[in-house]
């Protein structure tokens, strides 16, 4: 419950409240005391600052610079996106959410929650990151919650990619989430569920905040058999299916062809198969229709800008890390004639991006 504009407290604890953004990481006792020392003394930006020094427990990354978080903080509403994540020191991270936009993973996402759209009025999004996914909903008239672990992402998320949407920052494996009783139509959890601790425990969580009725979906498990290895922490097809075991089951490259072919993806079930680089799946909701012109494609009207990461001499990657990953999947990269569609925008070959991009 709020005890100030800027903080919640419970019995025996202090939560600061930032940006309209609490913060209650349980591990964090000495950064949440700092935080809530600056608000009470009037002081929010410098609360912002400490906040935006949080990291990931995995992180590896450089160490943030506290002047250049002071200039973010005081010129946040003048600097682009990329601008932002530079000076938040995101180092690959911020090649990832940059140029999400249109990378193959995202757009298996999209086709997953348009496969199975049951018109969900709300949604939850554990590992929100900075709000692709939330921007696409809330843009549909959807009231969307995202969570993340770090601060700094849902910052990003509220000030430049997904403003219409509510945000709380927690670990997944806390012993309880701080959505009270809250039950969602749509709960998600893209390209995060692999790498989180205590898999079976959040699972359960998910399930428990889907509304009766509603539909989990979650996207990109590693397949641990694919055979070009798998990239990040992956788990046999068994292993997948003893967690989920009642789950409609996609390939997500499947996905990203339904997306791309106007169809219907196929279901498989829980079985190794080394050509599956990574499986998403749902529960509950309907059975998976086509994929045509719902959610998995820009808003009717959106101003489209052409894929910034395509020059008039061919691709320019990001990164090689970043071609690595994604490079094989990005069909707008190819110039072959045996795509499976022409349609720029189904492509990505034009891209709807965040204003202020």
């Amino acid at each position: 419950m709020p005890d100030t504009p800027h903080s919640l407290a419970a019995p025996g604890e202090r939560w600061p409240v930032v940006d309209g953004i609490p913060y209650l990481r349980t591990e964090s006792e000495g950064l949440v005391a700092v935080a809530l020392d600056h608000l009470d003394a009037g002081c929010p930006d410098d609360a912002l600052v400490a906040l935006l020094t949080d990291q990931d427990a995995w992180w590896t990354g450089p160490a943030t610079d506290l002047r250049e978080l002071k200039r973010l903080v005081r010129e946040r509403d003048m600097l682009s996106l990329r601008e932002a994540m530079a000076l938040l020191r995101m180092g690959p991270v911020a090649d990832y959410f940059a140029y999400r936009w249109s990378d193959p993973t995202y757009l298996a996402g999209l086709a997953l929650i348009e496969a199975h759209w049951a018109a969900p009025t709300s949604a939850f999004e554990l590992a929100c990151g900075i709000g692709h996914y939330l921007r696409e909903l809330g843009a549909r008239g959807v009231a969307c919650t995202g969570a993340d672990v770090v601060f700094a992402k849902c910052w990003l998320a509220k000030h430049w990619v997904a403003p219409l949407a509510d945000y709380v920052v927690f670990d997944a494996a806390a012993p309880s989430w701080p959505v009270g009783q809250a039950r969602f139509d749509l709960v998600m959890c893209h390209d995060a569920f692999y790498f989180l601790p205590e898999q079976a425990r959040i699972a359960a969580r998910l399930r428990a905040v889907t509304d009766a009725g509603g539909v989990l979906a979650i996207s990109h498990l590693h397949n641990a058999g694919f055979e070009g290895g798998a990239k990040g922490p992956a788990l046999s097809a068994g292993a997948w299916g003893a967690l989920f075991p009642h789950a409609d089951v996609h390939d997500e490259a499947v996905l990203l062809d339904a997306l791309m072919t106007q169809t219907a993806p196929a279901t498989v079930g829980w079985h190794d198969d080394p050509q599956v680089e990574a499986w998403s799946l749902v529960e509950g909701g309907r059975e998976g229709r086509v994929v045509a012109d719902g959610v998995a494609m820009p808003m009717p009207g959106a101003p489209l800008r052409p894929n910034p990461l395509i020059a008039a001499d061919g691709v320019r990657w990001p990164s090689e890390l970043y071609r690595e990953e994604y490079g094989s999947g990005c069909l707008w990269a190819r110039d072959d004639a045996d795509l499976p569609t022409t349609d720029p925008v189904r492509l990505r070959r034009v891209v709807d991006l965040p204003e202020r991009w």
